[in-house]
């Protein structure tokens, strides 16, 4: 059973930064294809960035330049860097395998406002 725990939300003014982390379950971890996702309230979950096992990444075009995600595999454990936040960055932020709809935890509640 492969589960998540997102942690490192806030509240946050814009331009600040927040990191979150997203703990693993699970001795495969490293083998994972890892995924950001958000939800904003009235709105689609949404994918921001995504990290192969080998390293590559890549983001939504809302985020580039300002969020950086990151993994470490002996601790089971994938990143989210935000910087240079703005209002509409304000969501639930999950983590999960890449395309799998099960295994999604509590998200943790980032909210950028002044």
């Amino acid at each position: 059973q492969v589960q998540f725990v997102e942690s490192g939300g806030g509240l946050v003014q814009p331009g600040g930064s927040l990191r979150l982390s997203c703990a693993a379950s699970g001795s495969i971890f490293r083998f994972y294809f890892m995924g950001w996702y958000r939800q904003a309230p009235g709105k689609q979950r949404e994918l921001v960035a995504t990290m192969r096992s080998d390293g590559t990444t890549n983001y939504v075009d809302s985020v580039k330049g300002r969020f950086t995600i990151s993994r470490d595999n002996a601790k089971n454990t994938v990143y989210l860097q935000m910087n240079s936040l703005k209002p509409e960055d304000t969501a639930n932020y999950y983590c999960n395998i890449f395309g799998v709809d099960d295994y999604w935890g509590q998200g943790t509640q980032v909210t950028v406002s002044s």
